[in-house]
């Protein structure tokens, strides 16, 4: 196992910056071991890190687990970069409960009780508020500067073994923190514009709520595609897996991406020759090569990606009381948009409100990739990915009713 790891590391140094080697959990963790072993350096280990991606998913038990191989505060946040990445996968068939697929009968039943849990309990939760707390990671940008209109500082990234341009990585960006409300268990938008000036600052926002679980499970439901999964063990307890597609003409999952440009060009050319160079403006009749001349401006006009797009996904639900402690949708997404990758994960659980105990919403975790330029043409094509996690704490009524 010990020369595995080595055999690992060599590869992943040996690979060019721009190629991901995809590796296991069990993988990852015989790497970081041998790094141990080795003394390799915060930055040393943070670098192998930002390499490679998994194939299955890091669950925050084994990234705590993993600590203690962790040398640094850089390598930390790449293990954390790397959990949070992976949190849409399956996890390694070893963490999986040996517990029979249930039959048939079992599995409606289990759909009947979290379809009943959805509409009689958690789409009729009260208006509620929340503090968000959201971490943003991110390649293709160093640091958030204060004319971003953008909270918070960004954590440079240092990187050994020839790499130049440390950015081109995922990394932390900055946290921001907003309160928000909701009603029926669903997030509302923000009664208050966003001037943040998105996009020109070279990142982006989501300006639509998270997916809404009620709507999510009608659409599946009405579509006819749930189907058993798996078991999987959520928070300790064994949950089971459905996963389910929702068609673009059943979906009204909408997307809003802010922001992309739309670059034009006006003014006046003047092309001219050797001999009139002079009188045209482009410099002496002995230059013996023309040129153009004259007054170009490029103009940028920023505008939204917005869309109601198909999607596919997957709901964790405890079988004895149909609750869903976590949902997943992906968004169905053609190469040709400007936006690549939506994937929605959120985590709900337990929160004391006043004198009740209600389950809502407590993480999110978002992965996106669209193309930073849209469909301007300028530039050279490129895709920037962007990663979202946010807590919600501090759950009251709304209106402190």
């Amino acid at each position: 196992m010990k020369r595995l790891g080595w055999l690992l590391i060599v590869l992943l140094w040996a690979a060019p910056a721009w190629c991901a080697k995809k590796i296991t959990v069990g993988q990852l963790e015989d790497m970081l071991r041998s790094m141990q072993e080795a003394k390799k350096t915060d930055v040393d280990v943070a670098t192998a890190l930002k390499q490679v991606e998994l194939s299955e998913e890091l669950t925050v038990a084994t990234m705590n687990s993993l600590v203690a191989y962790v040398p640094g505060p850089l390598s930390t946040e790449q293990i954390y970069v790397l959990e949070a990445r992976s949190a849409n996968l399956a996890p390694p068939a070893a963490d999986l409960p040996s517990t029979p697929t249930p039959d048939a009968a079992t599995q409606q039943a289990i759909l009947g009780r979290a379809a009943a849990y959805v509409t009689k309990t958690y789409q009729q939760l009260p208006g509620l508020t929340a503090t968000k707390t959201t971490l943003r990671f991110q390649d293709n940008v160093e640091s958030v500067a204060p004319s971003s209109g953008v909270k918070g500082s960004a954590t440079e990234v240092v990187t050994t073994a020839g790499f130049s341009n440390p950015a081109t990585f995922v990394h932390y960006i900055n946290s921001t923190e907003a309160q928000v409300a909701s009603e029926q268990g669903a997030e509302k938008m923000p009664a208050v514009k966003d001037k943040t000036p998105w996009g020109a600052n070279r990142m982006i926002t989501l300006q639509e709520p998270d997916p809404s679980l009620g709507v999510v499970l009608q659409e599946a439901q009405a579509a006819g595609s749930i189907e058993w999964l798996r078991w999987e063990m959520v928070n300790g307890k064994q949950a089971a897996v459905y996963s389910f597609t929702v068609p673009k003409k059943r979906s009204r999952l909408a997307l809003d991406v802010c922001c992309f440009p739309d670059v034009t060009q006006a003014g006046i050319a003047r092309f001219y020759t050797a001999t009139t160079a002079s009188t045209m403006g482009g410099g002496g009749s002995g230059s013996g090569r023309g040129g153009v001349a004259g007054n170009m401006q490029s103009n940028t006009d920023w505008h939204n990606y917005k869309a109601t797009v198909p999607y596919h996904g997957q709901l964790f639900i405890e079988p004895a009381t149909g609750i869903v402690v976590r949902m997943i949708t992906m968004a169905e997404l053609k190469p040709s948009e400007v936006v690549h990758q939506v994937d929605t994960r959120v985590d709900y659980g337990p929160v004391k409100v006043g004198d009740r105990t209600l389950i809502v919403p407590v993480k999110t975790v978002i992965n996106t990739e669209v193309v930073p330029n849209g469909d301007s043409g300028a530039g050279a094509y490129s895709t920037r990915c962007t990663l979202f996690t946010s807590e919600y704490k501090n759950y009251q009524l709304a209106g402190g009713k």
